[in-house]
């Protein structure tokens, strides 16, 4: 258990311990020196001893606040830079016997050197961590009947989505091999079955399996009782909320290997835009339609990814005050809104359509309204920035061989994904400036398009009008078949659908005469006013039937 320590105290200002002689240079004598001085404050005692009595007796909406309140307060308070105490001194503490919150204890433990240690953890703790995931996942799969635990629903969606963080990491940690040393290429190669994606997998599936969650999620979505086919495990609430949140693992994990067609089969009897029972932790359901709306994305079904990010961007701007305090996961759900309104940026150039007026006004109040327009005007650069801005940090599905001399392959799956969406863009690179000249004709002869077309890509004037009709047609081709997709409107699957064109217009060739049809339904304000009025009217009756 030494090594836990190491990287604090390789960050640690040692001279503060010059009084007392303490500072050799030797970092190993230092870093034991430290780990003496250091006494533990009597509030962190007693916050230790009242979460162990509160997880052994199960008193979840106890454990709730100490893990939503206290322990962040305590950790800006004492240990902002620096990891909390190691387990031997939380031992000495809470005693021998209490092995199941010593485990959960070092889940934080690891969790809080990821988030705030500088440089990050060491391989060893990362080793740790692993280690640590696998006792409590065997303490709760391995059991004859459900084990005697209980705790918060956010924290079991955080202890999973920190399960898949921490992978993501060791995997990007692992391909990056140029600054390694001897020793940790050996210490990698020895321990490969650390971290391993099958591993990974392996328990996500078995968590889904333990509750019987796909069972209950499908009599659930046709009005049935849940508990009908939950089964032992299933009715427990830890079981039943592990298993639930290990489908969202299992989706972004898919989503990171780039495998989006089962990135959305897992979520099966899961309507993400519809609120559920099971749906009642914000940082989820953001993190779910991320996952959802980028896999609709790059499956080119983008009328359900602008659905997705739509639902989920007005929810958080109608929900702001519930993001307002800084949760662990404060800064993520920030990083993935602006994500969100990246590709829902992009999805809208690409394919555009109404959406929500104030999302509208919020792309247009901020710096996308600019990206946009680059993005209109085929600016391709554009469309790589705001990609590789928003995108997932993608893995390889299989690991790097550990050889020295190897060049950096950290990024190679990334420059995969980016290619392939390139090539999709520069497919439609004309269909925008298409489109804006289609929109101000109900006719127009093929030739007078291929001219317009012709001058705005070719400055030298220099065309032969043939190939550019011919080009155009091509184009025109394309124009039709991108503007058709998938679109969900009903069904257990997210892959469900059927082909719906997206296009606010629609155009025929007869005769080397293209014909123009303006398909875009004119806003029905009425509907809208008669919706606010009698809103108005219920909540005036409310206020006066209130006594003060």
């Amino acid at each position: 258990m030494a090594g836990y320590n190491e990287e604090y105290e390789q960050n640690y200002d040692y001279n503060s311990y010059d009084e007392f002689g303490g500072h050799t240079g030797d970092p190993n004598q230092d870093a034991e020196f430290s780990r003496q001085q250091y006494t533990m404050p009597d509030k962190v005692k007693n916050f230790l001893i009242y979460f162990r009595n509160h997880v052994n007796e199960g008193l979840v909406f106890e454990l709730q606040t100490l893990y939503e309140m206290s322990w962040p307060k305590l950790t800006e308070d004492y240990f902002e830079k620096r990891p909390w105490p190691e387990q031997s001194d939380v031992l000495k503490i809470v005693g021998a016997d209490s092995e199941v919150f010593i485990i959960l204890y070092k889940e934080l433990y690891f969790r809080h050197i990821y988030a705030r240690i500088q440089g990050g953890p060491t391989l060893e703790q990362r080793f740790n961590s692993f280690y640590n995931y696998c006792d409590l996942f065997n303490y709760i799969l391995s059991a004859p009947e459900p084990v005697p635990l209980e705790l918060p629903d956010l924290w079991l969606w955080e202890l999973i989505d920190e399960f898949v963080y921490q992978f993501q990491s060791f995997s990007q940690y692992r391909a990056r091999l140029q600054k390694k040393t001897q020793q940790e290429l050996e210490t990698l190669n020895s321990n490969n079955k650390v971290w391993n994606v099958l591993c990974v997998l392996n328990v996500l599936h078995s968590l889904v399996d333990k509750s019987n969650i796909k069972q209950q999620l499908e009599v659930y979505a046709s009005g049935g009782d849940p508990d009908s086919v939950a089964g032992q495990f299933g009715r427990n609430s830890l079981y039943k909320m592990l298993g639930y949140f290990s489908l969202v693992g299992l989706l972004r994990l898919h989503s990171l290997l780039g495998d989006y067609y089962q990135a959305i089969k897992v979520l099966e009897n899961i309507e993400v835009h519809k609120k559920s029972q099971y749906a009642h932790i914000p940082a989820c359901q953001i993190s779910t339609s991320y996952y959802v709306g980028f896999a609709y994305m790059m499956m080119r079904r983008y009328s359900d990814a602008i659905r997705t990010f739509s639902g989920i961007l007005l929810y958080i701007q109608r929900t702001k005050q519930l993001f307002a305090s800084k949760t662990y996961q404060h800064d993520q759900i920030n990083k993935q809104t602006d994500q969100m309104y990246h590709l829902l940026a992009i999805c809208l150039v690409l394919h555009p359509q109404c959406i929500d007026e104030s999302i509208q006004q919020t792309l247009r109040d901020k710096s996308y309204h600019e990206k946009m327009y680059k993005m209109q005007y085929g600016d391709l650069q554009e469309f790589e920035n705001s990609f590789v801005y928003a995108c997932p940090k993608f893995l390889s599905p299989y690991p790097t061989p550990i050889v020295s001399g190897i060049d950096d392959v950290s990024k190679e799956a990334i420059k995969h994904q980016t290619q392939v969406f390139m090539d999709e863009v520069q497919q439609q690179k004309m269909l925008p400036t298409i489109r804006s000249y289609l929109k101000l004709y109900t006719t127009l002869p093929l030739s007078k398009l291929a001219t317009f077309m012709a001058q705005n890509t070719r400055a030298d004037g220099q065309w032969d009008l043939d190939k550019e009709t011919q080009s155009l047609l091509i184009h025109l081709l394309c124009f039709k078949h991108k503007m058709k997709n998938v679109v969900w409107s009903k069904g257990a699957s997210g892959l469900d659908g059927k082909f719906q064109s997206g296009s606010e217009l629609d155009f025929y060739i007869d005769n080397e005469m293209i014909h123009i049809a303006d398909t875009k339904v004119a806003h029905r304000y009425g509907d809208f006013f008669i919706r606010k009025i009698l809103k108005f009217e219920d909540l005036n009756r409310k206020l006066h039937m209130i006594k003060m």
